[in-house]
């Protein structure tokens, strides 16, 4: 980030003393909170205290290659956790598994932690049966801030992972989504970059298997309009890309999409509504769900293929957020998120799509 730093997600001052992010694509529609009842949030509390570390956030899940559950999620002593001499190696990147449908977990265990302040991990799970972990490490070097994009992989169903991660973008671009796997094997990973005077989104690819990564693709660097972006992405059934990008402070969240699996991007395009920390899932029955922070934590739901948004749903009132999906067998949704705070924890609930929002189902 040099000495004029990116004002980078997650390290800047919002609301809860750090900075937060957003998404958008045409002209959609905003519902009202009232789509879900203002009952108290059927959560499960997954990870909180010294197991992992005394903060815990930035949470994401995925389906391992033998039917669990895993989440990652990053672990410090507060929001930034340079290396100090308690926490000699800063930060840190953890895990725990479920092996019932997300309903008990294991014990955190320590999936990655280098010497430097190991952040804002997301997992993925290949065809090919790889786990691939990205995150972004934050380090001071004389003074000024510095950030790359890192990469370890897992061969055998996460029990091990890469001691030494792979740097796939460096300098200034930083990480908030897992690697995205599309038809052909082309994977593309949202990244994101900023300094004082900009700030937008964008991808990284590869084309042979995870073996090599372009440089970031920009998406849309000059609209004018800062976006800290925490570049997510999703393949329509139409083949278009679509990419989701957080706004700067009251900026909506804005959408981009592209025709050719991620090598060129149309304008961006302002969603009509806030969102930071954006995260797309496609159900199997047909539904593109859209987890984000602000307001609180929240959902909206597409199901004409991101031509229109229901929503804000609020999930939970706790605003630390940075949520993520996955469908469980059943059909319902779980999803993980975080407290920020001095009782930080990594959060969990269930939940059912109906007509007009969803049902929250608890863990009965």
């Amino acid at each position: 980030m040099s000495t004029h730093v990116p004002r980078l997600a997650k390290l800047r001052n919002c609301n809860l003393s750090r900075m937060w992010f957003v998404i958008g694509i045409c002209v959609l529609w905003q519902a009202p909170h009232s789509l879900v009842s203002a009952d108290s949030p059927k959560h499960a509390v997954i990870s909180r205290g010294e197991a992992a570390g005394p903060y815990q956030a930035f949470p994401d899940v995925c389906r391992l290659p033998n039917g669990d559950l895993a989440c990652v999620f990053y672990a410090g002593y507060g929001h930034v956790s340079l290396p100090t001499a308690e926490w000699p190696r800063g930060g840190r990147i953890c895990v725990v598994e479920s092996s019932d449908e997300g309903r008990t977990w294991s014990e955190p265990r320590v999936l990655f932690d280098g010497p430097q302040d190991d952040r804002d991990p997301h997992i993925a799970a290949l065809r090919d049966g790889r786990l691939a972990c990205s995150f972004f490490q934050y380090r001071s070097v004389d003074g000024k801030i510095e950030h790359d994009v890192c990469l370890v992989e897992s061969f055998d169903g996460g029990r091990t992972w890469d001691a030494k991660p792979r740097v796939l973008a460096a300098d200034r671009w930083a990480v908030s989504a897992p690697v995205r796997e599309l038809p052909d094997g082309t994977q593309l990973l949202g990244v994101y970059t900023g300094d004082a005077s900009t700030a937008y989104g964008a991808v990284l690819r590869s084309t042979d298997g995870g073996q090599s990564w372009s440089d970031p693709v920009a998406i849309d660097p000059n609209s004018g309009v800062r976006l800290d972006a925490e570049t997510d992405v999703l393949r329509l059934p139409n083949g278009k890309i679509l990419a989701a990008l957080r706004g700067d402070g009251q900026v909506n969240l804005h959408f981009a999409t592209s025709d050719d699996q991620g090598v060129t991007w149309s304008p961006v395009e302002d969603s009509g509504f806030l969102g930071h920390s954006p995260h797309l899932t496609k159900l199997s029955t047909g539904e593109i769900l859209l987890t984000h922070r602000q307001p609180a934590t929240s959902l909206h739901i597409s199901r004409d293929d991101a031509q229109s948004w229901q929503g804000p749903i609020e999930l939970d009132s706790v605003g630390g957020a940075y949520p993520s999906t996955v469908e469980l067998k059943d059909g319902a949704v779980l999803v993980v998120y975080y407290e920020e705070g001095p009782t930080s924890a990594v959060r969990a609930m269930r939940f059912r799509l109906t007509d007009d929002g969803i049902e929250k189902l608890g863990w009965d």
